[in-house]
């Protein structure tokens, strides 16, 4: 694989948030907009918060009985797992830097899922780090440095995509450069390290991307 000297080596992503619309899929679960956002912004604070690896699908499950949602709303979560729509532009970007870079996921999630969300996109991935192989959740440093390790690539000849604010955090730890693909418009969290480029779309990583050495 060639690697002309602006792309970086390595383009890592946040998988269920800046490539996958999981959004609509937690929102429909959960009943509505509403409950849905209340649910998944729980899930996160929980997730965030612990570190160390703990079940997917029992966070997942902790949240929805914290908002007030039934036992229910979980399995409902994973019913439809395998229809977690691909944001507009997705694709295309995979496409695009498939000739120049290495492509891995780096996901708060469980084996069992992380695999077949990544799997939607249609890519042979490079890489694929789930929380559980990793052993802690993002934003701690350890996913993201598994992930360099796997691919032989220091952090200077990397970037990330990021779909959660939170990320920052992480990647700013690791040294990674950061685009965040801020789809649902989310304030950047309290004392996170701003990305070199956020934008509600997809569309400006690859230019940012492809001049990447210039940065």
């Amino acid at each position: 694989m060639s690697h002309p000297s602006a792309y970086p080596r390595v383009v890592l992503f946040d998988l269920l948030t800046a490539l996958l619309d999981s959004w609509t899929v937690w929102n429909r679960a959960a009943g509505s907009e509403s409950a849905g956002r209340a649910w998944r912004a729980e899930y996160l604070r929980i997730t965030y918060g612990c570190g160390a690896y703990r079940p997917y699908e029992q966070l997942v499950e902790e949240a929805a009985a914290a908002v007030g949602l039934p036992a229910s709303a979980a399995a409902a979560l994973e019913a439809q797992w395998d229809g977690l729509p691909v944001w507009d532009g997705a694709r295309e970007l995979l496409a695009a830097l498939r000739p120049h870079c290495r492509l891995g996921v780096v996901t708060n999630c469980s084996n069992r899922l992380g695999r077949r969300a990544a799997a939607l996109l249609g890519v042979d991935w490079d890489v694929v780090v789930t929380s559980e192989e990793a052993g802690y959740y993002k934003p701690d440093p350890r996913p993201y440095a598994l992930a360099l390790s796997r691919l032989q690539a220091e952090p200077a000849q990397a970037a990330f995509i990021a779909g959660s604010g939170y990320d920052m955090f992480g990647t700013r730890q690791v040294g990674l450069r950061t685009y965040w693909h801020n789809r649902a418009g989310l304030a950047l969290p309290e004392g996170a390290a701003r990305p070199e480029l956020e934008s509600p779309r997809l569309e400006a990583a690859l230019p940012w991307l492809a001049g990447f050495s210039a940065g």
